[in-house]
């Protein structure tokens, strides 16, 4: 199995390095600052590492990037251009901007002419990024229950390698994977998460995800 470095110690990094542990990967969980870590990492049954961004870039064969949208291309420059060269990266980000909530609706600080991701990718050319993991909350990322109906997971990316790699593990973690094609799918993709949080912010309801209906 390939070496898993997750770039992000929040909610969502935390619970897709729980994931891939699930599944018997070695992984590496990166922080800005590793004493933040330490609970987590003394949790039961994590057998796991910690590191620096740069540590983390370095000891994955797939990297996962968990950070926020704002962060996101300063995580990277911080893991070191040379460490993500040619590596798998999973985008789980999204362009949130910091601002409040306008009736639910939250802000993003992107345009629909051009996503983060596309951004990531024109800035570090050398990397493979994917589009995963952005449209639905971290409670749900892993193996979620809505009966015998699987969750879509709609994904993006320019490499077509890298894209069946992530969707390996997309359907390992419980999804129906949905390949919308190159980059700029995720002006489409990248907006999910807006939608995803309306029920939250006005309902206070967070225990949803998307499916796709395909007409046989």
């Amino acid at each position: 199995m390939e070496k898993i470095g997750v770039i992000g110690s929040g909610n969502v990094g935390k619970v897709l390095a729980e994931g891939f542990i699930k599944y018997g990967y070695d992984v590496m969980l990166g922080s800005r600052d590793i004493k933040k870590l330490a609970d987590w990492k003394s949790g039961s049954g994590r057998n796991t590492q910690t590191g620096t961004f740069e540590q983390t870039a370095k000891f994955g064969d797939i990297l996962v990037l968990a950070v926020k949208g704002t962060g996101a291309i300063s995580a990277l420059e911080s893991a070191g251009r040379k460490n993500i060269t040619s590596k798998i990266i999973i985008d789980a980000t999204n362009p949130i901007a910091d601002l409040p909530p306008e009736n639910g609706v939250i802000k993003f600080f992107t345009s629909l002419d051009k996503s983060l991701m596309e951004e990531l990718q024109e800035t570090f050319t050398d990397a493979k990024f994917v589009k995963a993991f952005n449209s639905v909350g971290s409670a749900l990322m892993i193996n979620p229950d809505f009966g015998n109906i699987k969750p879509s997971m709609f994904i993006c990316g320019n490499d077509e390698a890298a894209k069946k790699s992530v969707a390996k593990i997309v359907e390992l973690f419980g999804f129906e994977v949905l390949d919308m094609g190159q980059m700029q799918a995720a002006r489409a993709i990248e907006p999910l998460c807006i939608l995803w949080c309306i029920p939250g912010f006005l309902y206070g309801k967070w225990t949803h995800a998307f499916k796709l209906l395909k007409k046989k």
